[in-house]
């Protein structure tokens, strides 16, 4: 027997598959997945691979092919559809093999057990008696107490019995060996999921058991798709997420429930502890490793039925995995940073097509990509246009910033922020105060006439370098750094920079009487960071919460009667063609906090650019009227879902072979686009041309088609490996990127 193996060096001249003989002794052991120690290369050095393949068949002259050493005793192995699932990612992202093969493998090694150990008396109450009568009369005072103990309860915890009766193991050893007891061993898991199982009925407003209904015929049918829920804020998307599962979790199958930020997990778990208990389980990086391993042993062998956890928890090796949720599927975290660079949404609906499961996307703000596919019928899409309480949406208002400073207002608090902020504090309602972070790299406006200034080739702001200049980072055009206006000749002309804590040291100084919390990167580091601030907020502990677009996503506070929104322009003039969109889905996830109870919500955009489709949009909460808007400029610019874009980031400390190098990738891309059907732009200069002393450059292809852009990424790949010049070079490759490099 022969193994095909990858080998765990991540370099592109050794993406391939290597064969060993399989030794007689691994023959019945070694299967699909598993870790394994090989001799490789000239010199036999050991090293780790995995096994992507089994064949009686050996293409090489045998010889020559090198025998396996032995299974990775504490490697971690790959399940056989999460190997496959690896070469599609591969074949779609690029990268290598075992890069895609790390991926998939929420765990990288085995950790070890957590240990119950217990203590049985065999004998009847009779014999009990005699024994305890026996070590008495013979002062065998540890063995009496002990056995009066058992002759209570005849199952004891070792912990008590070593520590509350202070009984040593030999004394219970010598009581094994005599027959008396016995000592019983049993692996817990460790369970990071706290809560209290309650019996909850909910009753289903005409459109979510619509929804549902429509998701289960055709399940039941065996038709598994793809569902997009698009329901506007507190429609109740989550009870139709469990009702879903809970009708899958019947039929034996598990479920998927991704997640944007670990921030989101407190509220979500508890909601779905309340209907599967013990039944559900978290996967994100705040765990130990050694929590991390037993959510997976526990999925593996069916001990949970839902997986709650970010972008991650999709590779969870469930045996018989029936449907994948994705929630707020708008959001960009679902895209990896990462080589592979994939897209958790596309991921996910591969998987499901592999393991025959269904994909529900649910968002208030669906992506442009998911919509445009669910209106060109690809995806099914279940509306739910109304609050599931019937509450209205919030009353939003937008303020004009650059009247404010005209009228001598120079704070980042509108005055009819601050008064609505007065109001509430008075009558105990509770406030969140939202800074969008986003496009931090700064955008310069004029702080008189709201004046962006932009590129006057691209519909995208130039951003400011340390350098002096103002530069677009998509075509590339320079100017130098403007100190008065262009528009009116002001000198109230800069960069617009603020951060949560500041924020929140002028709100405790305007408004003393105040409780506030403050949720950002800095107030969550710790482990249970994010669930000990939104606890405190749920209960009521704080009166304001200040943070960036953590605190938007998904929670749900029925006290919150007033959001604030502080500068949404932070995100509207980023260099980047999904601006408009992410700005419009920020304000929209952010608005919607407010009025989730029976008290009438509020919220307050603050603005420069008030007359912005997105701004308006967002205020009025009208997410076809800004589809409509964008996806015309998407089409009009060839933009993501009308075309296909293919990001080509090379870097390099030699900043002359860089140049060299990207002249020549470029070329051979106009070589093998002789038909036309693609455009190539660049190279161009991304945001950050050089970071620690390396320097970036990045190459863009268009295509309608997105299996000509794999095709071309294959070619170029290719042609990169085999030419020697390239190897100092590193070269990515991100299709649909949601973030301009």
């Amino acid at each position: 027997m022969y193994a095909n193996i990858i080998v765990d060096i991540t370099h592109e001249k050794l993406d391939k598959i290597f064969q060993y003989r399989v030794p007689s002794r691994l023959e019945g052991e070694l299967s699909v997945g598993m870790e394994v120690r090989v001799p490789f290369g000239r010199g036999n050095r050991e090293t780790k691979g995995y096994v992507i393949g089994l064949t009686t068949r050996c293409n090489y002259e045998e010889s020559k092919v090198k025998e396996l050493l032995d299974i990775s005793r504490s490697g971690v192995a790959i399940e056989g559809k999460l190997v496959a699932l690896a070469a599609w990612m591969k074949e779609q992202y690029g990268g290598t093999m075992i890069q895609s093969l790390k991926t998939v493998l929420p765990i990288k090694q085995k950790e070890n057990a957590r240990v119950k150990k217990r203590v049985r008396l065999l004998l009847d109450e009779e014999d009990g008696r005699k024994k305890l009568k026996y070590y008495l009369e013979k002062n065998q005072r540890a063995r009496a107490r002990l056995m009066a103990a058992l002759l209570d309860d005849h199952v004891l915890d070792y912990e008590l019995v070593s520590r509350k009766l202070n009984i040593t193991l030999t004394v219970v050893r010598a009581l094994e060996e005599q027959g008396v007891l016995a000592l019983e061993t049993e692996q817990v898991y460790r369970n990071p999921v706290k809560g209290k199982r309650e019996a909850c009925s909910i009753t289903f407003t005409e459109e979510q058991r619509h929804a549902v209904d429509v998701f289960w015929k055709d399940y039941e049918q065996e038709n598994y798709g793809t569902y997009l829920l698009y329901g506007v804020t507190g429609s109740g998307k989550t009870e139709v997420y469990i009702e879903m599962i809970r009708r899958a979790a019947a039929c034996g199958k598990q479920a998927i429930v991704l997640i944007p930020e670990i921030a989101l997990t407190y509220q979500t778990v508890m909601r779905f502890y309340r209907s599967f208990g013990d039944r559900v389980s978290i996967m994100n990086s705040r765990l130990s490793a050694g929590e991390r391993y037993d959510q997976m042993m526990r999925a593996k062998e069916g001990g949970i039925d839902v997986m709650i956890g970010p972008r991650s928890a999709l590779f969870t090796p469930f045996p018989n995995l029936g449907l994948i949720v994705i929630d707020e599927e708008h959001e960009t975290t679902y895209k990896s940073e990462q080589v592979p660079r994939y897209h958790a949404r596309e991921t996910a609906i591969e998987r499901a097509a592999m393991e025959g499961a269904s994909v529900v996307l649910g968002s208030a703000t669906p992506s442009l990509e998911a919509m445009y596919r669910a209106k060109c019928g690809e995806y099914c899409l279940l509306e739910m246009p109304n609050r599931s309480g019937m509450q209205d949406m919030a009353e939003v208002s937008t303020v004009d910033l650059r009247e404010e400073i005209k009228e001598g207002n120079r704070s980042i608090l509108s005055r009819k922020l601050q008064d609505m902020i007065a109001d509430r504090l008075e009558k105990r309602e509770q406030i969140m105060l939202f800074l969008n972070r986003r496009g931090y790299a700064g955008f310069v406006s004029c702080r008189e006439c709201g004046h962006v200034i932009k590129c006057p080739h691209c519909d995208v702001s130039l951003s400011s370098h340390r350098s002096g200049k103002l530069v677009c980072h998509y075509c590339g055009y320079e100017e130098q750094k403007a100190s008065v206006c262009p528009e009116c000749g002001s000198r109230h002309i800069g960069e617009f920079r603020a951060g949560t804590q500041q924020i929140e040291e002028l709100v405790k100084n305007q408004f003393p009487e105040a409780r506030v919390l403050r949720m950002d990167m800095d107030t969550t580091r710790q482990k249970d960071g994010h669930e000990k601030i939104l606890a405190a907020f749920a209960n009521e502990e704080a009166d304001i919460l200040v943070g960036t677009q953590m605190i938007v996503k998904g929670h749900d506070f029925p006290n919150v009667t007033l959001v604030g929104v502080l500068a949404a322009d932070m995100s509207l003039y980023a260099d980047d063609y999904r601006a408009g969109e992410r700005t419009f889905q920020l304000l929209t996830q952010a608005v919607g906090r407010a009025g989730r109870g029976k008290k009438k919500g509020e919220a307050v955009i603050q603005t420069y650019s008030p007359e912005h489709y997105g701004i308006v949009t967002a205020a009025a909460q009208d997410y076809e009227a800004f589809y409509a808007e964008e996806i015309r400029y998407r089409e009009l610019m060839g933009y993501p879902p009308a075309e296909n874009l293919l990001a080509v980031l090379v870097s390099c400390g030699d900043e002359p072979l860089l140049e060299k190098g990207c002249g020549y990738l470029r070329e051979y891309a106009l070589r093998i686009n002789k038909g036309g059907s693609m455009e190539i732009i660049g190279p161009a200069s991304p945001g950050i041309g050089k970071i620690n002393d390396v320097y970036r450059k990045v190459l863009y292809l268009k295509s309608e088609r997105y299996d000509t852009l794999v095709k071309m990424k294959n070619y170029l790949e290719q042609y990169i490996e085999v030419n020697p010049g390239f190897q100092k070079m590193r070269i990515q490759f991100d299709f649909n990127p949601m973030n301009v490099f």
